[in-house]
């Protein structure tokens, strides 16, 4: 990579990179897991702790936060995010920022061979089925079963 290139991505020295990864301009990439054979678009995060399995493909500007595993051939659409806690908050009790002790990362599951439509949400605790299909759009709020199609807010099966 000449120098020019490395100032388009991050890419921190503690991330695993597998064999012939993929990762396009303005990333931001630290203390995850990538297995081979991943594409990763521009304006991707993936935070420390995530880890991403072989042959997958993350379109641009999605977000992948700490707690998140995908398993191998995975698609995730554009826009997507994650989330890793149940109540958010700026602050802590005394009213000081939170730091890492205030707060539980919760984690999500992406099975083998799911696909994650554009736009959606996944809140955090669930486990998305393998080959299951999470339409654009969708708010998932709860596992999604193998090989089931689900869309909407909150996302509901159509088909399975």
């Amino acid at each position: 990579m000449t120098a020019p290139e490395e100032s388009l991505r991050r890419v921190a020295a503690d991330v695993r990179l597998g064999k012939n990864v993929r990762i396009s301009h303005f990333t931001n990439l630290y203390g995850c897991e990538i297995g081979d054979d991943v594409k990763i678009g521009a304006f991707v995060e993936i935070q420390k702790g995530a880890k991403i399995g072989c042959r997958c493909k993350i379109s641009s500007h999605t977000f992948v936060c700490e707690g998140v595993t995908v398993e191998d051939g995975v698609f995730i659409g554009h826009h997507v995010v994650f989330t890793n806690d149940r109540y958010p908050r700026a602050t802590n009790q005394k009213g000081e920022l939170q730091t890492e002790a205030d707060w539980k990362c919760v984690p999500t599951l992406v099975k083998r061979g799911a696909s994650i439509g554009s736009g959606a949400i996944l809140v955090c605790g669930i486990t998305v089925g393998e080959n299951a299909m999470i339409g654009a759009g969708s708010v998932v709020t709860r596992d999604v079963p193998p090989n089931a199609v689900v869309v909407g807010n909150p996302a509901r099966v159509i088909k399975s």
